[in-house]
């Protein structure tokens, strides 16, 4: 299974976050499934940290690296998955989300989320 790592959810998992569920941590660690983050997550994270709205518990690099040395790839933005959001019904306002849901229709991926928003769209999701 092809795993698209929604923001919180690699966060929660970095973290060992128990906000994350089982089902998604099981998931994340199959050796059997691939990993992927957006680097539009990366994005959202920088903003975020820079805006003082999220504290990570480890360094911005060494998450990077923490990933890697899991077997978590990023995911590029690639100009399919913006023409994607042509034809994405605007039922979610947020832009980074707006892409991880083009994103993971593009590359028909399993979108990795808690967020109840990502459900109005025909996107398979786990949690």
């Amino acid at each position: 299974m092809k795993l698209l790592l929604d923001t919180h959810t690699i966060i929660w998992f970095v973290e060992g976050n128990s906000s994350l569920s089982l089902t998604a941590r099981q998931a994340i660690e199959n050796p059997h499934n691939s990993k992927y983050v957006s680097i539009i997550s990366f994005w959202e994270m920088m903003i975020k940290i820079n805006l003082g709205k999220l504290e990570m518990k480890m360094a911005f690099i060494g998450f990077y690296e923490y990933l890697l040395r899991r077997n978590v790839s990023i995911l590029p933005l690639e100009l399919a998955h913006i023409l994607h959001l042509q034809n994405l019904p605007t039922h979610h306002k947020d832009p980074f989300d707006r892409i991880l849901i083009a994103q993971a229709l593009s590359e028909n991926m399993t979108l990795v989320s808690v967020d109840s928003n990502f459900s109005q769209y025909d996107i398979t999701m786990l949690w």
